[in-house]
């Protein structure tokens, strides 16, 4: 069963990835061609599916995920972004990587505080490996706690943002939630929470392994890191490409690439992201 479906979007392509892979979804193949894309299943049914999820995704507002207790509306921005919280909601577990500023971090800690606020798991926890980008984590002053936390800020920035200062600390205080290094979770089982592991790109294989086999019942998980902020020993294989690789096709796991079309900080960041893969492509040509 063949059916077709229009938009001026697909015009330049930059949605055509997340439209694929929508329609991969419910089973059928997407062919574009200017203006319209042809779905292709197996039978009529998937194919309506797959128009009707697509058109939501296309002509849908982008919804408010959240506010905060100063009144900020927190929201997807772009359609990279809006396809990677559709994603949070619909999958036990996300793999997302994208550029600096792309908010893939700062919209999954804000899917988690709205899974928490919602009362559909009892606790929040993040993580992410204490990887030195240039420095060595033991010349750092203080005792273990005060040692990781320079590694932690930016979550801890994130919860502020969305929480409010007090109520993080209450929250933070009573263990409903928790910002760990990756290493604290060994061994563990996490049950009845929602896990986020961010700069996963600095995980080796066989810590992302250890991190993705201690999701536990009622647990949602999502997994976040930038490809080109590798901070792993050269030739050190990371966790988040063999992740990638390896999970591609387990059903219940999303993967979502974000691009340098979703970056929504000061303007500038996209030109520097930029500027940077193409210093890269000249060196690896070289």
């Amino acid at each position: 069963m063949t059916d077709v479906y229009e938009n001026d979007i697909f015009k330049d392509g930059k949605i055509n990835g997340y439209v694929t892979d929508i329609a991969a979804f419910y089973g059928c193949t997407a062919d574009f061609s200017d203006i319209s894309v042809n779905l292709t299943g197996s039978s009529t049914s998937d194919v309506n599916r797959a128009i009707a999820a697509i058109d939501e995704f296309l002509t849908s507002e982008f919804e408010v995920l959240y506010t905060t207790p100063s009144g900020r509306q927190i929201k997807p921005k772009t359609y990279g972004q809006k396809y990677y919280v559709d994603a949070i909601g619909k999958s036990e577990l996300v793999i997302c990587s994208g550029p600096a500023g792309s908010g893939k971090t700062f919209l999954g800690v804000a899917m988690a505080v709205k899974a928490f606020r919602n009362h559909e798991v009892s606790r929040i926890i993040l993580t992410r490996p204490a990887v030195e980008a240039g420095e060595r984590l033991g010349f750092l002053p203080g005792d273990i706690e005060e040692k990781v936390n320079p590694y932690m800020r930016p979550i801890y920035d994130a919860l502020e943002v969305l929480l409010g200062q007090e109520l993080f600390e209450r929250y933070y205080e009573k263990g409903l939630i928790e910002v760990s290094p990756l290493a604290f979770m060994r061994g563990r089982n996490l049950d009845d929470a929602f896990v986020l592991l961010d700069e996963a790109q600095n995980t080796t294989t066989e810590q992302m392994k250890m991190f993705l086999t201690r999701l536990g019942l009622n647990c949602k998980a999502c997994v976040c890191g930038d490809f080109t902020q590798i901070d792993l020993p050269r030739g050190v294989k990371n966790g988040l490409g063999d992740a990638i690789s390896v999970l591609s096709n387990v059903d219940g796991i999303s993967i979502v690439s974000l691009n340098n079309d979703d970056i929504i900080r000061n303007p500038l960041v996209k030109k520097i992201v930029a500027a940077y893969e193409e210093r890269d492509k000249e060196i690896d040509y070289e």
